[in-house]
């Protein structure tokens, strides 16, 4: 390891050793300096509770075995009041059940004495690099809840003056559509065609299924509000142009949440609808969709709607990842999903009236 790699780890990095064997500190310590980290050393868990308050480490190498305080109980306290602070166990006898202990805990690993020199360094550097990873992600979970809260309070501002222009209804609706479009629409162009022909969509199926024009036009204009908890995902996520990691995947789904919970809790039947079918144009009527995987009648009715011209409007266009498909593939796609995606009649009806959807796009377009 060169100069300049010593010093960066020295920066980056300082370890307390504690172990009740000066000779096995002195090995450890000595190792940990050659490959650049800062070293501090203690004999017993007294020493390292002095030793960790005059100064912060990074990790803590620590005996699991020692006179008077274990090491576990020594690391277990420290934890409780350091959640940034790495932590490797050593122990003279393996033993499984000391060993799961360790790591229920918070220990990210533990070695057998007698060691060898690459495996102290080894297990070190994966330790301090799990650390820096997981402060990175808590960071960046904390940016994303801040995030939420400030736009989510935006939202609920504009809404509560909104809610206070009763005696003009209809701009007090068009304006709240407006401002909750717009946090979503400046995220891509595509958006903003999305999410009105969607809502035209729902506006057709609903119509069809009800014959109820107010409500129709209701479920029109409240489900375009459908994704606007999407303004809580990162960008990182939601324009990413190959397939979603698990995790990715796993933090996308939280969208329906996130509309919900900024929609609901006023007095406003459209905006009441508008969170409902936030959260449920993602639920399927056998129970696999999310957020609550809920089923078949348990999904309101305008979720049911708002899934199938979702999931329409989506194969039929084209995404950051994928081409759109061809509308003969599209359908049969949908067909797929009959009573298991989608409500079977609801579909049905949808599919009946696909001059009317495939004008609706066309015009769009």
């Amino acid at each position: 390891m060169v100069a300049d790699e010593k010093a960066d780890n020295t920066e980056r990095a300082r370890i307390l050793v504690v172990d009740d064997e000066p000779q096995i500190r002195r090995i450890l310590v000595r190792v940990l300096n050659n490959h650049g980290y800062a070293c501090g050393e203690a004999g017993n868990a007294s020493e390292a509770r002095k030793a960790f308050a005059d100064g912060d480490f990074d990790l803590v190498l620590s005996d699991m075995n020692m006179p008077g305080e274990s090491g576990i109980e020594l690391i277990r306290d420290l934890l409780k009041t350091s959640r940034d602070l790495a932590v490797m166990m050593v122990t003279g006898v393996d033993d499984a059940n000391l060993a799961e202990t360790a790591l229920e805990i918070g220990a990210y690993g533990y070695i057998i004495k007698p060691f060898e020199t690459n495996e102290i360094v080894i297990n070190v550097s994966n330790a301090l690099r799990r650390r820096a990873l997981e402060i990175e992600n808590r960071r960046h979970r904390e940016k994303l809840e801040v995030m939420v809260k400030e736009r989510t309070a935006d939202l609920w501002t504009a809404i509560q003056e909104l809610e206070q222009a009763r005696d003009d209804l209809r701009v007090s609706q068009s304006e709240t559509i407006e401002r909750l479009s717009l946090a979503a629409e400046f995220r891509d162009d595509e958006t903003a065609k999305h999410i009105h022909r969607m809502s035209q969509y729902c506006r057709l199926l609903t119509h069809k299924v009800t014959g109820d024009v107010e409500r129709a036009d209701l479920v029109e204009v409240a489900s375009i509000m459908h994704d606007v908890g999407k303004i809580g995902i990162s960008d990182n996520i939601l324009l990413k142009p190959g397939k979603l990691t698990e995790d990715e995947y796993e933090e996308m789904k939280n969208h329906a949440a996130y509309g919900h919970k900024i929609l609901s809790g006023g007095r406003s039947e459209l905006l009441e609808l508008a969170a409902t079918i936030a959260l449920t144009h993602h639920e399927k009527v056998d129970g696999t969709g999310y957020p609550n995987g809920i089923a078949g009648d348990e999904i309101p009715l305008e979720g049911r709607i708002a899934a199938v011209a979702d999931v329409f409007d989506a194969l039929t266009t084209n995404r950051v990842y994928r081409k759109a498909f061809p509308l003969p593939v599209a359908v049969e796609m949908m067909k797929e999903g009959r009573g298991a995606h989608f409500d079977a009649e609801l579909l049905d009806t949808f599919l009946d009236s696909l001059d009317e959807a495939i004008r609706i796009k066309e015009a769009s377009d």
